[in-house]
């Protein structure tokens, strides 16, 4: 059975864990208007070297967002396309090495521009490279009350996965409401474009 519902509060980011879903108010019941799926990773450090000391590997990972109208695919947003098409989605640009704290790549929803005949947002990071997340650790996604800047949600993947990309989360409609849900399934896919044909699971 899937984990319950969880309600988002003010008080502390929801810890979500796979499958989870959260429906997007905050405290009081009011709905989220402009929405920031922060996505991060950090490169696994190598041991190695007379000095012992660790390099990185260089693993470029790139986040993007699919709309969907149902089980139609309606845009994509990714680092050759930075904003949708209905201009509801803004994509802050490409991350190459997934060094340092915080997001490594960002896209930005404002919840209340989406077409309505656009049903879930399926938003996933994939290795251009090819590279598997075997070589990435402390992957995760989190939601950001955009307006604000408060975090709400985070989702944390466990590592080491034989995979080149990951379905992250998904933003979809229900009931006149906006949800996320929290997946974190491995799919082979070095861009969007190879991800499009196995993101059908996840369409309602």
């Amino acid at each position: 059975t899937p984990p319950p519902e969880v309600s988002l509060t003010k008080a502390r980011p929801v810890s979500l864990s796979k499958g989870q879903k959260v429906t997007l108010k905050k405290d009081g019941g009011v709905a989220l208007t402009v929405i920031r799926m922060g996505l991060g990773w950090d490169p696994v450090k190598k041991a190695g070297g007379f000095f012992g000391g660790g390099r990185t590997a260089n693993v470029d990972l790139d986040a993007s967002a699919l709309m969907f109208a149902g089980t139609r695919h309606a845009d994509v947003v990714y680092f050759g396309q930075l904003r949708s098409k209905d201009g509801s989605i803004v994509h802050a640009g490409d991350n190459l090495t997934g060094d340092g704290e915080g997001d490594d790549e960002v896209i930005t929803v404002d919840l209340t521009r989406v077409p309505a005949q656009v049903t879930s947002i399926i938003f996933i990071v994939t290795s251009y490279r090819g590279q598997t997340f075997e070589q990435v650790a402390n992957a995760f996604t989190r939601l950001v009350d955009a307006p604000v800047g408060s975090e709400l949600a985070r989702f944390t993947l466990q590592g080491g996965m034989p995979f080149t990309g990951l379905v992250m989360a998904k933003v979809y409609r229900a009931g006149g409401e906006w949800k996320l849900q929290a997946i974190g399934d491995g799919i082979q896919a070095k861009h969007a474009g190879e991800a499009l044909p196995q993101l059908a699971p996840y369409l309602q």
